[in-house]
């Protein structure tokens, strides 16, 4: 039903409407896998992995660092307790490797738990997780759309949303009025942006 409500609010959009029918199969399909993954502190980690990585190579790299770990699964102490040569040898270059230790370290004195995260607001948990070196507002959007399945999430800073909204709206504008321009036209969306997002994200190929 929720997925249907989104359709109603997004055809009210004309302008955007005219994304629904093409891509509407293929979006309701990721809609339906949305907040799968139940583990934010991993969902972090992967983040941070797949940073300017075609998914492919991120898949590979990130495997390859699970395996460093019993039963693939990197707990804290031991990311920090791993020397920076063993996770270079999977792909990680030191910068991420930074931010990966830095994540761990993280969650080792702050709740990542779902039970606390999900008591707070989209902005909230941005102004946390954004604390993080290496985790900045884009990778806390992907997280809360994909992850935590929010559904009013806008990710102006993504080129694909941002490109988008300027094609199909024509939008002439730069800087401060243009992520005002955005942001008004996201204003009809709500409380559906992330299912917007997925429909702009699709439809990047007609």
């Amino acid at each position: 039903m929720t997925f249907k409500k989104a359709i109603q609010i997004l055809k009210k959009d004309k302008v955007f409407n005219e994304l629904i029918l093409p891509c509407n199969d293929k979006v309701q399909a990721r809609f339906d896998t949305l907040g799968n993954n139940d583990d934010l502190y991993l969902s972090l980690l992967r983040s941070i992995v797949s940073q300017q990585l075609s998914t492919k190579a991120a898949n590979t790299i990130f495997g390859r660092f699970l395996d460093l770990f019993p039963n693939k699964y990197p707990i804290a102490a031991l990311i920090i307790a791993t020397k920076d040569e063993q996770l270079r040898a999977v792909g990680l270059s030191f910068q991420k490797i930074s931010y990966i230790k830095a994540v761990a370290q993280y969650s080792l004195t702050n709740n990542l738990s779902l039970a606390h995260i999900n008591q707070l607001s989209n902005d909230e948990i941005i102004a946390e997780l954004t604390t993080i070196k290496g985790v900045g507002k884009w990778t806390v959007e992907m997280i809360l759309i994909f992850g935590l399945k929010r559904l009013d999430v806008f990710p102006y800073d993504d080129l694909i949303i941002k490109n988008g909204i300027i094609k199909r709206y024509n939008i002439t504008s730069k800087g401060k009025q243009l992520k005002a321009d955005c942001y008004q036209i996201a204003e009809k969306w709500k409380p559906y942006r992330s299912v917007a997002s997925l429909f702009l994200w699709e439809s990047k190929v007609l």
